[in-house]
This record gives C-alpha cells, sequence and structure tokens, in this order.
C-alpha cells in the first residue's frame, strides 16, 4: 500500500458510466472543480454491456423483419442473418470493451479520471483504491454524486453458481448463438434478448412466472410481442416458475414447478435489477449498505445536504435516458448551490426538478413489434385517482402504416385526463412505433391541452396519423 494522497474537488463523482459522465460534465459546464471515479470501463454498463450493445445485435433482425413485409424484397431476405458480421458490428459498437474514447471525451471537458474502487469515508469524502493499490482521498467541497447504477439481480436457486448462468452482460456480449437457450424473465431484457438469439440461431425457450410479458406496459403490448415471439419460433410459456438448476456436462437442466425438465445449453436469467451501494461505504454517512438512495426531485438524498444519488441507484427510472435527464437536473442543482442561489427552482418542471421521473418517463422496447409508451397506463392512472378516458385505435388503420409494412399490425392507446383535458399516457405498439414515443413524450411533457393538439397536423401519410385517429376518436367517443 502506498502513501495516501489527499485532493480537494468541487465534486466527486462515483462512477463513469452516461450518468456520471453527465453529472460531471455539467459540474465542469458551471465552472466547478470535478473527479469521477470508475472501478471498470469508463462508459459504463449502457456502452458495453446493456443499450448499445442489445440494439446493435437487435437492428438486423428488426431491419430484416420489416423488409419481409415488403413485396419485392421479401424474397431477398429468406435466409438466416449472418450472426458472425451482426457480432462484428455489436462489438463496433462497444469499441471491442475499450473505453479509449470515452476516457478522451472526460479529458476533453476537464474532468479528472480516477481508475478504482471508491467508497465513501464519511462526509464530503470518498476513498479511491487503484488497480495497483495505490490510495488516494477525495474530499468535495460540494457534492458527491454516487452514480454507480445496477447489476444483474439473480435468484437464490439450488445449484445456480454451478451453472454459471447469463445475466444482461453475458447475454449482450456472447461470441456466439448458443443452439439452446433459456430465457427467465418476461420483462424488457428477456423479451429483446430472446428476439436477438432467435433470430440469431439459438432455440430460444422463455420462462415467465406472471401471466404475461412486459407488466409495466399496457397489457395488450406484452400480448402483441409474444405473438411476434411465437411466430419467430420462440417457444414461450407463461405461469411457470424455475426451482432448481444444474449442468449435466455442457448442459444446463431446468426443473420447474410444474414437474418438466428442461435442457439447454444456456440459461439467461432476466428477474430484476439490484443498486450497486453494497460496497460504498454508506454506513459512514448513516446509510444502509446495499439499499436504494432515496431522492428528492433535485436529486439529494434525503436527509444531506451533500450527497447525491443519480440515475438507476435511486430507483426512480431504471432508463439511460431517464439517468442522463436526471444527471442535468442533478447537475443544474449542484452549481446553483454551489454558486449560493438562495432560492432553487423546485416546483414542478422547474430547472432543478427532475418532474418527469414522475409524469412523463418514455421506453421502447426493441422487440417485433416493437412497443413504446410514456407517461401511466390506464390502470396507473386509475390508481393514482385521476378521472379518466382510455382511447384505443387499430393502428392498421392508419394509410402510413399500410405503406410501411404488407399485415401491418399494432395498435395505440391515449390516456387523457377528462378533467384537465390533457394526455397522460400513451402507448404504442407495432413496427417502426419506437419514432413515434417523442411526439408522445412532448405532448405528456408539455401537458399539451387536447384543443391544442388537434391544430398540430400529421403529415400525409405517415404512422403519425394515428394521431389525428387518437384525438377523433376521443371526440368522437
Amino acid at each position: 500500500m502506498t502513501e495516501t494522497e489527499s485532493i480537494a474537488y468541487d465534486v466527486v463523482v462515483l462512477g463513469a458510466g452516461p450518468v456520471g459522465e453527465n453529472v460531471a460534465d455539467r459540474a465542469r459546464a458551471a465552472g466547478l472543480s470535478t473527479a469521477i471515479v470508475e472501478s471498470e470501463l469508463v462508459g459504463g454498463e449502457c456502452s458495453y454491456w446493456a443499450c448499445m450493445p442489445s440494439k446493435a445485435l437487435l437492428r438486423p433482425v428488426i431491419a430484416r423483419a420489416d423488409a419481409r413485409r415488403m413485396p419485392g424484397l421479401s424474397q431477398s431476405v429468406q435466409g438466416p442473418l449472418d450472426a458472425s458480421a451482426v457480432l462484428a458490428r455489436r462489438d463496433y459498437f462497444t469499441s471491442n470493451w475499450k473505453d479509449d474514447g470515452q476516457i478522451g471525451w472526460l479529458d476533453g471537458i476537464g474532468a479528472d479520471l480516477y481508475r478504482g474502487h471508491g467508497r465513501l469515508d464519511g462526509p464530503r469524502t470518498v476513498t479511491v483504491e487503484g488497480p495497483d493499490g495505490e490510495r488516494k482521498v477525495l474530499t468535495a467541497r460540494h457534492a458527491v454524486a454516487v452514480c454507480t447504477g445496477t447489476r444483474a439481480l439473480l435468484p437464490d436457486l439450488p445449484g445456480l453458481a454451478q451453472v454459471k448462468p447469463w445475466t444482461s452482460r453475458e447475454a449482450t456480449s456472447a461470441q456466439a448463438a448458443p443452439g439452446r437457450l433459456i430465457v427467465v424473465g418476461g420483462g424488457v431484457v428477456a423479451v429483446e434478448m430472446a428476439t436477438a438469439w432467435q433470430a440469431l440461431g439459438s432455440q430460444v425457450t422463455v420462462l415467465v412466472r406472471g401471466k404475461g410479458l412486459l407488466p409495466r406496459m399496457e397489457p395488450f403490448a406484452g400480448e402483441l410481442v409474444a405473438e411476434g415471439l411465437r411466430e419467430a419460433g420462440a417457444d414461450l410459456r407463461t405461469g411457470i416458475s424455475v426451482t432448481a438448476v444444474s449442468r449435466e456436462g455442457s448442459t444446463v437442466v431446468v426443473l420447474t414447478d410444474t414437474g418438466e425438465r428442461l435442457e439447454a445449453d444456456e440459461i439467461l436469467f432476466a428477474t430484476g435489477r439490484a443498486p450497486r451501494t453494497d460496497d460504498l461505504g454508506l454506513d459512514t454517512v448513516g446509510l444502509e449498505a446495499g439499499s436504494w438512495l432515496e431522492v428528492d426531485d433535485s436529486l439529494r438524498v434525503t436527509g444531506s445536504e451533500w450527497l447525491y444519488a443519480v440515475g438507476d441507484v435511486n430507483h426512480r427510472a431504471l432508463l439511460t435516458h431517464q439517468g442522463k435527464y436526471q444527471a442535468r437536473i442533478a447537475g443544474a442543482a449542484i452549481a446553483a448551490r454551489a454558486a449560493g442561489v438562495p432560492l432553487l427552482e423546485t416546483d414542478p418542471w422547474g430547472a432543478h426538478a427532475a418532474t418527469a421521473d414522475h409524469a412523463a418517463v418514455p421506453q421502447v422496447v426493441f422487440t417485433d413489434p416493437e412497443a413504446a409508451a410514456v407517461g401511466l397506463s390506464l390502470a396507473e392512472a386509475e390508481q393514482a385517482g385521476h378521472r379518466v378516458r382510455a382511447v384505443d385505435v387499430d393502428m392498421s388503420s392508419v394509410s402510413g402504416a399500410g405503406l410501411y409494412a404488407d399485415g401491418y399490425r399494432g395498435k395505440a392507446r391515449m390516456i387523457v385526463d377528462i378533467n384537465r383535458e390533457i394526455v397522460l399516457g400513451v402507448t404504442f405498439v407495432g413496427p417502426g412505433v419506437g419514432e413515434l414515443i417523442h411526439s408522445a413524450t412532448i405532448a405528456v411533457a408539455g401537458e399539451v391541452p387536447i384543443g391544442r393538439l388537434w391544430h398540430a397536423v400529421p403529415s400525409y401519410p405517415t404512422v403519425s396519423e394515428v394521431w389525428l385517429r387518437l384525438l377523433e376518436a376521443y371526440r368522437d367517443a
């Protein structure tokens, strides 16, 4: 162990994923000296084991599915995907799991990078243990921001450790398609990875404990995605739980609560996330190790004047784009407090309030068909006590959908607050609907009155004409 070195900064950020990078960027833009600590690759989970590699795997799958629905082109794309080319493109988008470019970006904004494991060591203090055993103590004049994200949560099952199951990391970084893959779970990671590996040559079996897929979205979203998976050749089973797993040679053996014995070459557990807070020194500042960190809308940890928790670690909205949004809000709040601003803009939709976390969280599931949603579902709106009306439209009724693909199947739902005449939530399911969701996000976040939306004219003939169909259905209901 080398001699301890102590260095003071205005802001210290734990975690150099997209969230931590954005906190550091906002702090540096405000003229605050900033250190950022990372124990793995700069760029974080999203860049190397989540958003970027998963979408690189899925894009050829979706492009082929769209092409197969297009006369004049469909006969040319009936063969299998070139898995090696898809994986090579995936590797390109992860920079081959090297972070040189991300380090260059940090250098460009003037943030100091510390490689190693950072832990809180009392108020405003972070101790960093470097890869060679060197130890540095960083002190923060104004703020420490915890941006360490989450890890895969594995169930407590007999034999699981010996099986060496896939988590989202292995599923997005595997170098070959397993012959048989069992996917346990019914959420976003499960359905996206089932879609990708089924198309890349695996025989996929999806085991879902609940009644259907994508339980946090409108029920029809999971139903249409389930249809797509089955049509692609996946074996989808609901209402089933895994009770034990083992490896017999190279074969994974799964036992279920229905008494079935299933075999595969690999098994992916996509059964939830846990915060990366178990070894962060939270106990030194009166917090529980391994816990989610509760924050106010400025992302400051409850009861603290200096500690912030930004991104997945606060459990508000476990999505990269929401974490980056929170980082912009947190950075602005840190800068304002450092400058001595007496009163921050913390009212809803203010500059220092992450209001969208409550009212306008968008998400796209990159399956075939795609599912996209923002704001509240019908069930969520009713549970919150809103007086609402749900308006449904068959996406195939729009001319643009027919042009997009033969046999286009999809559905749209708009949730309207009847008292205020504003949109509380929108869900689209169908090919290409991921590119529709931002218009819905603007409508929800902007609380645009229905009367004004009538004047937002969609171009003909685009799929966006579904907005007109939704408004007409609301008016005529």
